[in-house]
């Protein structure tokens, strides 16, 4: 087994598949915190607070650099969180369809140059979803714990029209700047994994 050289402040299967495919053996220590957005944040704000509060949380077990990340799928200023059940899963659904959103995803690295952090925008166009096709589709499951209520790398990826910035950090965490950050801090890519 590899050494893992990151603690990874999350649970998320698609992150740590994510750091897997540029090399980077991780230690998770999912970190549970308080998500409610503060009265009056922006979006952006919320994910970069978030990323840097689940990185610091894993500091005090771990004597790894820490990356703490989150995304949030945002409509008409609205942040879309994970839907609670499938009204709400509809609901969100049903305003994405036939328009475009923005993705912000923030991560924040703990290390030996303190913490460091970037959010990525990114735009999707979703094409018109019918009602038949959003209650399919939450019958699927997957659907459940994803912000936004879908999921871009699986069963949604027919939804979408077009997307202008990242696919991974829709995805749930950006690549090309989380390698950016892990480098400042030390922490080798291309690891066998």
């Amino acid at each position: 087994m590899t050494t893992p050289v990151l603690c990874l402040a999350s649970a998320s299967p698609r992150r740590r598949a994510l750091l897997a495919s540029i090399g980077v053996p991780v230690k998770v220590y999912p970190c549970d915190i308080d998500e409610a957005p503060l009265v009056g944040e922006s979006a952006q704000a919320y994910v970069q607070r978030l990323a840097m509060a689940k990185a610091e949380a894993a500091v005090p077990f771990t004597d790894l650099p820490t990356l703490g990340s989150d995304t949030a799928v945002v409509v008409d200023g609205r942040i879309l969180g994970k839907p609670a059940n499938a009204g709400e899963g509809a609901e969100m659904l049903g305003l994405l369809s036939g328009r475009c959103h923005q993705v912000l995803t923030a991560v924040a690295v703990s290390g030996p140059a303190g913490m460091l952090s970037c959010c990525v925008a990114t735009q999707v166009t979703m094409r018109e979803i019918s009602a038949d096709e959003i209650a399919a589709y939450w019958c699927t499951g997957e659907p459940a714990d994803k912000a936004g209520g879908y999921a871009i790398q699986g069963l949604a990826s027919i939804f979408v029209k077009q997307i202008q910035g990242s696919h991974s950090a829709v995805v749930g965490l950006p690549l090309f700047e989380t390698t950016h950050l892990l480098c400042r801090q030390g922490v080798p890519i291309w690891q066998r994994v």
